[in-house]
């Protein structure tokens, strides 16, 4: 068995040239990005935790490649539990479609032959796929299950309440939606059906507000994507399609239960569970390693680090795995962290590092006041009692990991699902609080001194994350409701596939 962790030695696929005698087999495709990575990757081990079921991950090949560097990507590999089969864009270079209209019909065409052949090669090696499950805006993997007449799960990798937003955005409710975005004296709220807060436009999806003259192409086709994917569900005759939504009921019931009404029974709140790797147990069945695209330091100095430190001290400072920093606002941020006088670790990518942000992280380094790093196993930071709080650009990812791990947070949010995830943890579960940022969308000093000093000054703010925290825990457990809804999910397929198991 190989374990798969930053870097990964490919396995013989066992199951090539024969069946394994696994009745149903899932194909799980999802974009080569950290944030849909990992969650399908958890997903797909999960799925192969249940009995007579298997399960093939399938991701970009420029992915694949970082995965597996010894592998050249033209077969299928094991890591003991699942299988790893990439497919092709055309390109391979990681690159985003957001050229001509021709070079994206040329990239999605590609990535439904390549798709589409590692079905076929999955049926002649006597282990046929039951169904398609994939992560959010991937219109190939719809052509791909419709061509081989295979039950669809989309992964929705983001809060039940976003799902429940860009449902009514998509049926009738834009121009409300786009109201509260307009000018006004006072600052317009929306009520969607069956959600009991009022939305202003801050806490929306950033891509409802992406007009048709926007130069931001890449805004215009993820939003493109999603009004896809909702007219394929508003059709079930000809791909029978389940949504499978990365959340816990016990965070977002309400949600939950107002999205269900419009998509049916079909809806499974299969929550991962983020605690492996944070020093908890981990459940059989579950996601294992996260798989890191950059490279940490040898050794994991930080955590050494974080020893040294005094029990809820640390001010942990990441934006995920695609934002960079301006010069401006590592200035900004450094202001705060110095103000503060605390000891920081903060996450700055290298692929993200000008000349300038360099100059000043060298000046922070010989400070000493805290650790600069490429990159580090947030689950394992967010876990170390030194952590007193997280500043988060409010990922899902990190959104569920702060919340299951009990780390007040300071909601720094800038696009896509980011806003209304901040409005969850400030307003909704009260872990946290919302920072704003400027007119140049900066997040200035004084405003993340002020957001900091605020949660870790609210007693009330770290009893809800206690609170939050015993509650995931509880949902997340072997056995319990998340896994129980995973398991609803593959009897279901066994239904649609015909299949008396």
């Amino acid at each position: 068995m190989c374990v798969m962790a930053e870097v990964a030695t490919p396995c013989e696929e066992s199951s090539a040239g024969g069946g394994d005698g696994r009745s149903n087999r899932f194909l799980v495709v999802a974009y080569g990005i950290q944030g849909h990575l990992n969650p399908a990757r958890s997903l797909a081990r999960r799925l192969a935790g249940i009995d007579g079921v298997a399960a093939v991950l399938s991701v970009p090949l420029f992915a694949h490649r970082r995965m597996f560097p010894s592998d050249s990507g033209e077969g299928i590999v094991s890591d003991g539990v699942i299988s790893y089969a990439p497919f092709s864009d055309g390109l391979d270079d990681g690159s985003w479609p957001t050229g001509s209209e021709e070079d994206k019909a040329r990239r999605r065409r590609a990535s439904v032959e390549s798709l589409s052949a590692v079905v076929r090669r999955l049926a002649d090696a006597g282990t046929p796929v039951t169904c398609a499950v994939c992560t959010l805006n991937m219109p190939a993997v719809v052509e791909v299950a419709r061509a081989h007449a295979l039950p669809l799960g989309v992964y929705w990798i983001q809060p039940a309440t976003v799902l429940v937003a860009y449902y009514h955005f998509f049926h009738g409710h834009a121009d409300a939606i786009l109201a509260t975005a307009e000018p006004a004296a006072h600052e317009p709220t929306l009520t969607l059906p069956g959600l009991s807060r009022a939305l202003r436009a801050r806490d929306m999806p950033s891509f409802f507000f992406t007009g048709d003259d926007s130069a931001d192409e890449l805004s215009k086709m993820i939003l493109q994507g999603f009004r896809e994917l909702f007219e394929l569900m508003d059709d079930k005759e000809e791909t029978p399609c389940m949504m499978l939504v990365n959340t816990l009921e016990a965070l977002e019931e309400t949600a939950l239960r107002a999205i269900r009404p419009y998509l049916g029974d079909d809806v499974f709140a299969v929550g991962a569970p983020v605690l492996a790797g944070a020093g908890e147990e981990e459940p059989a069945g579950t996601g294992g390693e996260t798989i890191h695209l950059f490279a940490q330091e040898e050794g994991k100095r930080y955590m050494t680090w974080l020893d040294a430190q005094p029990v809820k001290s640390v001010v942990y400072v990441s934006s995920g795995s695609l934002l960079t920093y301006s010069a401006r606002q590592a200035e900004e941020l450094l202001l705060g962290l110095e103000r503060l006088g605390r000891p920081y670790l903060w996450v700055v990518r290298r692929d993200g590092r000008s000349p300038e942000l360099e100059r000043l992280l060298h000046v922070a380094a010989e400070e000493g006041a805290g650790m600069v790093v490429e990159w580090c196993e947030q689950k394992a930071v967010l876990a170390h009692p030194s952590v007193a709080c997280f500043v988060t650009h409010c990922g899902w990812s990190s959104t569920l990991e702060t919340m299951a791990l009990g780390v007040p947070a300071v909601a720094a949010p800038s696009w896509s699902d980011q806003p209304m995830n901040a409005h969850l943890l400030a307003e909704e579960w009260g872990v946290g609080v919302r920072a704003e940022r400027d007119a140049d969308g900066v997040l200035t000093g004084d405003e993340l001194a002020r957001c900091v000093e605020q949660v870790l000054s609210d007693g009330k703010t770290a009893a809800n994350a206690s609170a939050w925290k015993e509650k995931a825990r509880q949902a997340m457990a072997a056995d319990g409701p998340s896994e129980r809804s995973l398991r609803s999910f593959v009897r279901r397929v066994q239904e649609l596939s015909g299949m008396n198991l």
